[in-house]
């Protein structure tokens, strides 16, 4: 899959696993936003591509609807924007026995190890704002994005 275009980092990393920490950031002005938003752009510009569990839509929802500045309309527009963008996902059972491994192996959550998992089996990177998955996962391809 060549789509062309980005420096360095762009011809390295096609596929990127990105996890509900990063995409929250693209609706709400945080810290990291920016960098959130590069790998939003990046993928609509056709730059690479991002795959998820579909865990994301869950967990994405969940974060706004607890995020005092987003009311219901907030939420449900934020699903919308994010459904309109057709990332390509996964069901857990396609990466289950991996994601319990993973989870075991780091000691973290399941949840977690869905992003970690898909990330492995696919040969992808997987960018997170979570500096506890980043901490305790010591995987080449699992990255802060900080560092994106």
């Amino acid at each position: 899959m060549d789509r062309g275009g980005g420096g360095k980092k762009m011809e390295e990393e096609k596929v990127l696993v990105i996890d509900a920490s990063v995409v929250v950031k693209w609706f709400n002005i945080e810290p990291l936003h920016d960098k959130a938003i590069a790998i939003r752009d990046a993928y609509i510009d056709g730059v690479i591509e991002i795959i998820a569990p579909t865990l994301i839509y869950y967990e994405v929802a969940n974060a706004l609807r607890y995020n005092p500045r987003f009311g219901i309309e907030e939420v449900n527009a934020a699903v919308k924007t994010l459904e309109d963008l057709s990332l390509t996902t996964y069901e857990f059972m396609d990466m289950a026995s991996k994601a319990v491994e993973i989870a075991y192996m780091y000691g973290i959550t399941v949840y977690d190890a869905a992003y970690v998992s898909l990330a492995a089996l696919m040969g992808a990177v997987l960018y997170t704002a979570d500096r506890e998955v980043t901490a305790k996962v010591s995987a080449e391809y699992v990255k802060h994005l900080s560092e994106f």
